[in-house]
């Protein structure tokens, strides 16, 4: 019962009602993105248990789809998780930010966190405090937000893999999630050094489409790191 109690009060609260309202608008393009997901894991060759834990103990859509086609292709190990670690740097730099908000909690709840946070918890979460100091409002609106995506996510990765066989690949479903997170992208792109960055990644990606094991991201990443950072250190000698 102290649960249940608990669950409503936040579910009336105006911060988390914000974090749910501030996620349903892009969830349209993340439910097409789970779904397209989900029927490319079962179209990858993996059985339906392998498909359905992959998409609870994974969760992040970039590196499965990234990992996806090497597993199908019998990619060596050391290449599947050089290139699933490399999508998933990004999330080291969500964790240095996440820890203005969220350093003071105790371990266990921030390893929870760590679970559900996601591309556009983060967009969503620094938007509405741009400021990097905790606050007790923060936690309840980032909640609000996990009470959206997440179910969002797995309900539409979980139809994808039980519809894999129904769901034409001429659809392009998966472009309604490719315009989501472009848009969010475009959002980023606040200074002059990101937008350099952006360029690099996707010139880099489409020039070098034709390697291999989907190697083209790696070169992507690698380009767009070395460019910004030497604009950085290029920014800090003439400050």
């Amino acid at each position: 019962m102290q649960l249940v109690e608990r669950l409503r009060a936040l579910a009336a609260d105006a911060d988390f009602r914000q974090g749910v309202r501030d996620m349903a608008s892009p969830s349209l393009g993340l439910a097409a993105w789970g779904l397209v997901t989900g029927v490319t894991m079962v179209k990858s060759g993996l059985s339906l248990p392998l498909a359905f834990g992959m998409s609870l103990l994974v969760f992040a859509g970039s590196a499965q789809l990234t990992a996806l086609p090497l597993i199908a292709a019998g990619a060596p190990l050391w290449v599947l998780l050089a290139t699933a670690f490399c999508v998933n740097l990004r999330f080291v730099i969500f964790s240095a930010q996440w820890r203005h908000y969220f350093g003071h909690l105790p371990r266990a709840q921030r390893l929870m966190r760590t679970y559900f946070a996601a591309d556009l918890n983060f967009v969503y979460f620094v938007k509405r405090f741009p400021d990097p100091v905790a606050q007790p409002a923060q936690q309840r609106y980032f909640w609000g937000g996990v009470a959206v995506n997440w179910p969002t996510w797995q309900a539409c990765s979980f139809t994808g893999i039980l519809l894999a066989d129904s769901i034409p690949a001429h659809w392009g479903i998966g472009f309604a999630g490719v315009l989501a997170l472009l848009g969010l992208s475009y959002s980023l792109l606040s200074e002059k050094t990101l937008w350099w960055v952006a360029l690099t990644a996707g010139a880099v990606s489409i020039a070098t489409y034709a390697l291999p094991l989907k190697l083209n991201i790696l070169c992507a990443i690698v380009a767009a790191g070395a460019v910004g950072w030497w604009l950085d250190a290029r920014k800090a000698r003439h400050e």
